[in-house]
């Protein structure tokens, strides 16, 4: 039995300016959110490829959902883009630093970005993924989404797919996962990813 609310994202309405993304609000239902927040994995700071975290039997289930063939579909249609052959990259996190959410377009070598909201309601004025119109200023942005209630954002890379929030610290989960070029470009992120993660637990110890 399927999780998603994969319906509400083929019912939403895909927005082209500046880029192109969608904001589908609730696509995890309140009940499966509680279950996955509930034994979510205690990350430090940091983007940990998933395969690196010990998950949890709901977050292994969330994540192999999101990895079938009808999500794929999904985004491919809204997007009309061909997802068929391109690899896909999972990684997650946890906790956020001051200095996280600066001003950036994602790598040239991702073709669609997803960013699943796995925390409750969301009260800080931070922490907001804010799309943006230019890559100058955190002020300037089309749509503010707060990662809360499972909500899922989508969006298409392009060189002007600017994005950031403002400063936040404190817990902040998510699930990340990219269409890539190719394997090559997947397995240099996983790399970086891996060593990062490392280098967190060897000054953590």
């Amino acid at each position: 039995m399927s999780t998603l609310r994969i319906d509400k994202l083929a019912a939403t309405q895909l927005v082209r300016e500046p880029y192109e993304y969608v904001v589908v609000p609730g696509f995890l239902p309140a009940a499966a959110l509680s279950t996955v927040v509930a034994n979510y994995p205690p990350l430090k700071a940091g983007s940990y490829p998933h395969d690196e975290v010990e998950l949890t039997p709901a977050l292994r289930a969330l994540i192999a959902e999101m990895d079938g063939p009808e999500f794929e579909r999904a985004v491919a249609m809204k997007f009309n883009v061909d997802l068929s052959d391109k690899p896909k990259m999972y990684s997650l996190r946890g906790y956020c630093r001051p200095t996280d959410g600066k001003i950036h377009t994602d790598s040239k070598d991702k073709i669609i970005t997803v960013l699943l909201y796995l925390n409750d309601g969301w009260q800080q004025p931070g922490g907001r993924l804010r799309l943006l119109k230019t890559g100058d200023s955190l002020k300037d942005f089309a749509a503010e989404v707060p990662p809360d209630n499972g909500t899922l954002l989508v969006f298409k890379r392009s060189e002007n797919s600017w994005h950031g929030h403002e400063s936040f610290e404190g817990v902040r989960r998510s699930i990340q996962m990219n269409w890539m070029t190719s394997e090559g470009s997947k397995g240099f992120h996983k790399l970086r990813h891996q060593i990062s993660a490392r280098v967190k637990k060897l000054l953590a110890a």
